[in-house]
């Protein structure tokens, strides 16, 4: 009994040290020469003629993670970095309550029924942020969120949630510095 006890504290122990946020980086480039960025234009498709509220969040919370980097914001022709972000809509499936069952039977030989809890789709929201070089115009960095946005949460449940992330993100900007 105690070693299933210190097992499951140790499991939930290193479930905690997990991180929320996946980065990717191109090995070959010197982050160091990056000092100046720009937030990357947007194409027609995914263009609109406003910000959405989460949009701003996200604008806001980036902007303050690379000033914090010692980035300074310029016009699009004179950067860096070009910074695109989005925010990736996935579906997965959640249980919303009690699967029931009964059974009969006796000694090694018995019956039973049992029908699954039910289930629901529920859309959320999935933060990726990445970072170009202005001149190839190649991704050179890129994070994801291993936390999700969904329609239920209250704006500032929304807002914490996307600052939390966003600086989750940069704590791996630039790479090999952890």
């Amino acid at each position: 009994m105690m070693r299933f006890v210190m097992l499951s504290i140790v499991a939930l122990a290193m479930s905690g040290c997990a991180s929320n946020v996946v980065t990717d980086y191109n090995s070959s480039v010197v982050f160091g020469n990056y000092s100046s960025w720009a937030f990357a234009p947007t194409t027609e498709a995914d263009s609109s003629s406003f910000v959405s509220l989460d949009g701003s969040r996200v604008r806001d919370a980036i902007e303050r993670e690379l000033n914090r980097k010692a980035l300074q914001r310029v016009p699009q022709a004179e950067a860096d970095l070009l910074v695109s972000w989005q925010i990736v809509p996935e579906e997965r499936l959640e249980q919303t309550g009690l699967g029931l069952g009964f059974g009969f039977g006796s000694g090694n030989f018995g019956w039973a029924l049992a029908a699954p809890p039910p289930v629901r789709e529920v859309e959320e929201g999935k933060l990726v942020v990445e970072l170009a070089d202005s001149t190839s115009k190649e991704v050179v960095w890129r994070a994801a969120s291993r936390r999700y946005l969904n329609e239920n949460q209250s704006p500032e449940t929304r807002r914490k949630l996307i600052d939390e992330v966003v600086t989750e993100m940069f704590t791996k900007y630039p790479p090999g510095l952890d």
